[in-house]
């Protein structure tokens, strides 16, 4: 499903160029749950924005199901990351001035739906985080754990088939952690192929591959069974 040919990412820093990829080379399968780990500023974060559609590489491909995202034009590489991704960050990203239900229809705007059917297709994904109960509440209104659940059910609204989750505990204690982390092992028992970045070693023993980083390169990739 996602084949990482090559790709290197090189940054202008005034006169310094700093290598946060190097000819990364590495495979995900549909379906899989993978975890890139890595110490800060190893690449991680790069690697995941590269194939969710939010930078391009300096050099390299990076094929989607054959298709080669990284030569798509502005508008198709939206489409690309308004259908086929969802983004869970650390900050959860949420609007406080609008309620779990608006933030969760934000992504139905930019997909041509009409207002009753965005709601519809959001109270379904807020049910499937188990927040129907709170579509009427504002972020601020929420703990860090039900935020966290907002911004899962936002990036399933439009029924994407990759779910990418950046540091998705870090904001969190132990216990909204671990029901953040059983949330997503649900979702990819469902079918969906989840990609998240972490510090934690004890969560990412919770996906099926682990995927280390260090210094822009790929180290190891570990199978957990």
């Amino acid at each position: 499903m996602i084949e990482i040919k090559n790709v290197s990412k090189i940054y202008n820093m005034g006169k310094e160029k700093v290598i946060a990829l190097d000819n990364v080379n590495l495979t995900i399968k549909e379906g899989e749950f993978a975890a890139i780990v890595g110490p800060s500023g190893s690449g991680k974060s790069t690697l995941m924005h590269l194939v969710g559609g939010l930078d391009t590489p300096t050099s390299g491909s990076i094929f989607i199901d054959g298709k080669d995202i990284s030569k798509l034009k502005d508008k198709d590489m939206s489409k690309y990351r308004n259908k086929s991704v969802g983004f869970v960050f650390q900050s959860f990203n949420l609007e406080n001035t609008q309620t779990a239900l608006e933030n969760v229809m934000m992504p139905l705007i930019f997909s041509g739906i009409d207002k009753r059917k965005r709601k519809v297709k959001a109270e379904k994904a807020l049910e499937m985080v188990g927040l129907k109960d709170k579509i009427k509440n504002k972020p601020t209104e929420l703990s860090g754990g039900q935020r966290q659940r907002v911004s899962i059910a936002r990036a399933l609204v439009n029924e994407p088939r990759i779910i990418f989750a950046d540091e998705p505990t870090g904001n969190l204690d132990s216990k909204n952690g671990q029901l953040i982390m059983n949330l997503l092992s649900d979702l990819n028992e469902k079918g969906y192929t989840v990609i998240m970045v972490t510090h934690n070693m004890e969560e990412a023993k919770r996906a099926r591959r682990i995927i280390s980083i260090k210094d822009g390169k790929v180290q190891e990739v570990l199978n957990n069974f």
